[in-house]
């Protein structure tokens, strides 16, 4: 990149949406550069960071009201250096500006704005702040650095450090991993958040937590515990029957404002849905629910219809806000109905419609504005409609397509259409998890076209990975999330279609993040790659949030490497891992459940399944439709391989299943029946 201008806003050479979104500001914006960096060291100027992402509802009121605004440029171009990041491109520098809002004022959020010393030290941040607010505060702090800039310099020391304590692991000698009965004390005293009428905790605003619910659900599968599968079976219902899922065109929101899923914040982003695709699936697998296949269904609908690039690749999001009749920009605007409306449109159809979609107090959100949410059973409704329940679905999709048509007039929600390696992972891991139970062909055509944009566009010349692409563009290096999610992801690609150029795939990943990635010291990866510097800061993500954290993707990703790949010292890596995460995990379970998830793991017996012979596909599918979430499966018609699980394996005009655990496998059986009684998830 050449020499940042003076002067101007250079946003306008960047890709991000977001960012371009800013590119016709007043303000002299740059994005996160060396050179930019640099610059203010050389002319020793405070650094203002202004982070936020496309779809973000906050981001575009403060741009409106601050950073199109003359007079805040005016104070903002005399006295820094404002730099404009892309949260989504940039998680690394969101890590650490995030953590240093919330340790000033114990709270985050986007937009997150930051002021910073000339070499990134933070001393003040705010998320949304009004105009007037805005100014005062910016003179008043660039007064403050030069009357006395040893104040702001000794702050900016302490957050400095502060930071790196408060994301500091440290090694662990403990010499016993987690034991079933620890983590049953410790999901009996989680129970006490649980909100057992509604679903999720009970509090608003209500994130979707899919790891957690994953995790909750194979427990309850494996405890049988009633209890907690009657709650992940009520969250996973009032989240299907919510506002918070596009009853219309698929997909999921990214929370709701209330207590029972109604409504969201509009945004519709591509983690949230491959993660809750990869759930309902799983749930589907445990349950044969047939809501959670609907759900799945429609949302994979949406992702080919609204995020799916021609490359292969899905975009990031969809913005909450969109343009009304008027042309104002008015979140949600794109997804909410008028009862004027739906009568006119539904005509005879709309008192089953108004019933099944509570059309009444129940379903109404603000100024005559309807979010669609379900209340009742259909069995309910068909009852005191006096029709059957497969007439009402009738009536109901017929009903669903009209808006479907309807809504395709509006001015739809703005598209973050930039591709990120780790969400298209996600994605990638929901598609796979769709085609192993659902069993519907597309799923497979989508996962291997998406694998293979992966591998055709982001995987860099010394075989790591890039973070970003748009327009045939990549410029930014793959972070730990990108290998995590893209190893994990083609690892279900090999148990779907047992090709094993996946397998070698993910074993290539993995040995780069190894080598690039490490700390050595708690045997945990660091966010960005050994090779990258300029930053205050070198992150450990341990902990789950709405997406896992990408050191406990990875931890799971070893574990079943070890399993494909015995030879290769995976399982030493991994049991350091474990080691070191114990106290947090024990200290805190709902913000590691991805870790508890894989205590779970390897706390219970693990299987290995394999099937050699001609007749392996369909006797993978048969077994594969179970829900076994303590088995990794292997397969080939091959005479020979080169994968350990397979070698020496091959009996001539036979197809054989092998039911191992950590080696040691049983004898062979030929009906999958039989294997199935060999694999049980009782501890």
């Amino acid at each position: 990149m050449s020499t940042p201008q003076k002067h101007t806003n250079n946003l306008i050479k960047e890709s991000s949406p977001y960012l371009l979104q800013h590119a016709h500001n007043p303000v002299h914006w740059e994005a996160w550069h060396d050179e930019v960096l640099q610059q203010a060291k050389d002319e020793k100027k405070l650094i203002l960071i202004s982070i936020g992402y496309a779809a973000c509802h906050w981001c575009h009121v403060m741009e409106h009201e601050c950073f199109e605004d003359e007079e805040v440029a005016e104070t903002m171009n005399a006295h820094f250096i404002n730099i404009k990041v892309d949260r989504e491109e940039r998680p690394d520098i969101d890590h650490i500006y995030m953590d240093a809002l919330q340790m000033m004022t114990g709270s985050g959020g986007w937009p997150l704005n930051i002021l910073a010393l000339p070499d990134g030290r933070p001393f003040w941040g705010a998320t949304f702040v009004k105009k007037q607010e805005w100014i005062q505060v910016l003179n008043q702090l660039q007064q403050l650095y030069v009357d006395d800039p040893n104040k702001i310099i000794g702050y900016a020391e302490n957050m400095a450090s502060g930071l790196k304590e408060i994301n500091a692991v440290n090694s662990s000698d403990n010499q016993e991993y987690i034991q079933v009965a620890e983590i049953e004390l410790m999901v009996n005293d989680w129970t006490k958040y649980f909100d057992t009428f509604l679903g999720g905790y009970k509090r608003a605003p209500k994130f979707m937590m899919p790891t957690n619910l994953n995790f909750l659900l194979h427990y309850s599968h494996t405890k049988q515990d009633n209890n907690v599968a009657e709650y992940v079976n009520t969250t996973l219902k009032r989240m299907a029957w919510g506002g918070i899922f596009d009853h219309v065109g698929g997909g999921f929101s990214r929370y709701s404002v209330d207590t029972k899923w109604h409504v969201p914040h509009f945004e519709k982003m591509l983690y949230d849905n491959g993660l809750l695709i990869s759930l309902y699936a799983n749930a589907y697998a445990a349950t044969k629910n047939e809501l959670y296949k609907n759900v799945v269904e429609k949302s994979i609908r949406f992702l080919q219809e609204e995020l799916l690039d021609k490359s292969n690749g899905f975009y990031s999001s969809l913005d909450a806000d969109s343009l009304t009749n008027d042309n104002k920009l008015v979140e949600g605007a794109f997804y909410v109905w008028q009862e004027v409306q739906l009568k006119q449109l539904l005509k005879d159809d709309y008192p089953i419609f108004r019933d099944y979609f509570s059309i009444n107090s129940y379903g109404y959100w603000e100024e005559d504005n309807y979010v669609l949410i379900r209340d009742s059973d259909a069995l309910d409704i068909a009852m005191n409609h006096s029709i059957t329940k497969l007439e009402l679905q009738q009536i109901i999709s017929k009903c669903l397509s009209l808006l479907k048509d309807e809504r395709e007039k509006r001015n739809k929600p703005r598209l973050d259409d930039k591709i990120l390696t780790s969400w298209n992972g996600l994605a990638l891991k929901g598609l796979t998890d769709a085609y192993k139970y659902l069993e519907n062909e597309t799923y497979l055509e989508l996962a291997l076209n998406n694998a293979n944009f992966i591998l055709e566009h982001m995987i860099a010349e010394d075989g790591g990975l890039f973070r970003n692409y748009k327009n045939g563009k990549r410029t930014i290096h793959g972070f730990l999330e990108d290998y995590a999610s893209v190893i994990d992801a083609f690892l279900g690609l090999y148990e779907i279609s047992f090709d094993e150029q996946w397998l070698n795939h993910s074993l290539q990943l993995a040995n780069y993040v190894i080598e690039h990635f490490s700390d050595t010291e708690t045997g945990l990866f660091f966010f960005t790659s050994n090779n990258e510097d300029g930053l205050i800061r070198k992150t450990l993500e341990v902990a789950d949030n709405v997406i896992p954290a990408s050191n406990s993707i990875m931890a799971h990703n070893l574990h079943k490497l070890s399993k494909y790949f015995p030879e290769d010292n995976f399982e030493v890596r991994l049991n350091k891992m474990m080691k070191t995460m114990k106290p947090s995990i024990i200290k805190n379970p709902q913000n590691h459940a991805n870790w508890l998830h894989l205590s779970l793991l390897m706390d219970q017996k693990f299987f290995e399944v394999v099937s050699i012979g001609e007749n392996f596909k369909p006797i993978c599918k048969t077994l594969m439709k179970n829900y076994l979430p303590n088995v990794i499966f292997a397969a080939s018609n091959a005479k020979t391989s080169n994968l350990p699980l397979l070698m020496n394996r091959y009996v001539m005009n036979k197809t054989l299943i092998y039911v191992c655990n950590h080696g040691s496998c049983q004898m062979p059986v030929e009906e999958p029946n039989k294997a199935l009684d060999l694999v049980s998830p009782i501890i």
